[in-house]
């Protein structure tokens, strides 16, 4: 990670975003922002047709130079394509070991060289949904239940909008049904305060905040709380808990770290058509490839950190689309160079997108890259810090 001399604080971010009363953005700042907003895809088409312009300007001799530089380009994504997978079959490895072990059986023999046993940390899993069906929270939940770590130690908190009647009624049945198998099970409702934008960013920043707040009451330290942000389909591997509580009390950056699963969307994939399969298959083996350069990793879709980690920098912002990306940023501009992304190698598994019908299911997948593609909307956020 570059060196930052000192970390931002949450009122160095508010006081870049603040715009005096009655005041508008000057011109020349409004341009900056928007140039750093368009510049991912300025750089994009300047790539795609500087070739066409270079052979039009120079004729045969830049059609030749042309060429040439497609010959090396193809040179390059073949040596590219051979680097993904040695870093997949690396990462697989991984993750045989990692899955083979007995973590919870090392946590419960673990005498660590701090004051923090292994045992000591609760997990929390903060689930935002809108309009999930019962039978996709209930897998998820279920996996919570069936994770091999000590059920007083797992915490469970599901977020529902306040208008959600139906989201209301699921939280009440998974309550009755799992209430008992965990050492708490919370509903939050989100008002969708004023200013929010919906989506899983807005509602994992009230849902963040009102954990923090009532465990705090609670008599928790919300360092020794490892909060993962869960989406509603997900379902974490057996070990999960157990690996990351062994894990956690030796990394020495552990206020400051997030906890990067590997996700796999196979819980559905053999009911979704081909190119879905194709997609979710590519995707899961760029994490995996990922993971075997972890200086590269990013938070992406479902990952961990301590509840006073994400107190520290405020949680997820309400009015973004892409949570993951920018609580990544945030973090980073927050503690600096004591910031890391660690992996985590163990699968997540969620579901490919599937809908009622072959047309509306392809339509989902293209809405789904179609989300994370709006993480290039953090370019104009970094850019400006």
């Amino acid at each position: 990670m570059p060196y930052i001399p000192r970390p931002a604080t949450i009122a160095d971010v508010e006081a870049v975003d603040a715009v005096p009363q009655g005041a508008a953005r000057s011109i020349p700042r409004q341009a900056a922002q928007r140039l750093f907003e368009a510049s991912p895809a300025l750089i994009s088409w300047a790539i795609v047709l500087t070739p066409v312009a270079v052979a039009i300007i120079f004729g045969w001799a830049g059609a030749f130079a042309v060429a040439i530089g497609v010959l090396v380009f193809d040179a390059y994504w073949l040596f590219q394509c051979l680097r993904l997978i040695v870093g997949i079959v690396r990462t697989f490895r991984r993750m045989r070991v990692a899955a083979a072990t007995d973590w919870l059986g090392l946590c419960r023999e673990d005498l660590p060289a701090t004051d923090l046993h292994p045992l000591d940390l609760l997990h929390l899993c903060i689930i935002p949904t809108y309009t999930e069906p019962y039978h996709v929270l209930e897998a998820t939940v279920q996996a919570i239940v069936d994770a091999e770590y000590p059920h007083d130690r797992k915490l469970v908190g599901i977020i529902t909008r306040e208008t959600d009647k139906a989201g209301w009624s699921n939280v009440d049945l998974l309550r009755e049904r799992f209430g008992k198998q965990l050492g708490g099970f919370y509903h939050i409702k989100d008002p969708l305060e004023p200013g929010a934008l919906p989506g899983k960013s807005a509602a994992m920043n009230w849902g963040g905040r009102w954990m923090a707040k009532v465990l705090s009451e609670e008599g928790y330290d919300l360092r020794q709380v490892l909060c993962t942000d869960l989406d509603s389909d997900y379902r974490i591997h057996p070990h999960y808990f157990a690996w990351l509580s062994w894990n956690h009390v030796r990394e020495p950056l552990r206020d400051s770290v997030i906890w990067q699963p590997i996700p796999l969307f196979h819980n559905n994939i053999w009911q979704v058509p081909t190119a879905i399969r194709v997609m979710s298959g590519s995707i899961g083996q760029w994490q995996m490839f990922l993971h075997s350069h972890p200086k590269r990793l990013v938070a992406f879709s479902s990952y961990t950190c301590t509840l006073q980690f994400a107190e520290d920098v405020g949680f997820w912002d309400k009015d973004v689309i892409p949570e993951d990306s920018r609580f990544y940023w945030k973090a980073f501009f927050h503690f600096g160079e004591k910031f890391a992304v660690r992996s985590v190698p163990l699968p997540i598994y969620g579901d490919s997108p599937k809908a009622k019908d072959y047309a509306a299911s392809h339509a989902s997948q293209y809405n789904q890259i179609k989300r994370w593609a709006w993480g290039i909307t953090d370019m104009s956020y970094v850019m400006a810090r």
